[in-house]
């Protein structure tokens, strides 16, 4: 009766832990893939980074590319079918570091302060003679 018991205790046990390991892999097995759907290399929060990687990427492109737009107008004032005298004159100048004698320079940056001597006054280090 003991050895009946007994085993109608350790089938009931075998079937329980059949009905939970399966369940129990399979929730190990989903929460494995949530994870690195989350934190994963590919995961949402890569993709933010990533997003904002773009982000920074598109505004430099648009900043050069405006840059660029300049630069080919500049460019397009210097070609032979259409020469622009001004723009021809003001890079001749800028390049070559010339001037005519009648023209007045205004430097961009402004310039340091002169720094007068300090002069002592006169009780300062100077002792009469006696």
């Amino acid at each position: 009766m003991v050895d009946h018991i007994t085993g109608a205790v350790t089938r009931a046990l075998r079937n329980a832990l059949r009905q939970v390991i399966g369940p129990a892999i399979g929730a190990c097995v989903v929460a494995y893939f949530v994870y690195y759907a989350v934190q994963g290399d590919r995961g949402l929060i890569a993709l933010k980074h990533l997003q904002g990687e773009i982000a920074t990427a598109e505004r430099v492109l648009d900043e050069v590319r405006s840059e660029r737009q300049l630069m080919e107008k500049r460019a397009s004032l210097l070609r032979t079918d259409h020469l622009d005298l001004d723009m021809l004159d003001e890079r001749a100048r800028s390049m070559l570091n010339l001037t005519h004698p009648n023209e007045v320079v205004l430097p961009r940056t402004p310039l340091p302060d002169a720094v007068e001597p300090h002069l002592p006054a006169p009780h300062e280090g100077i002792t009469a003679a006696r």
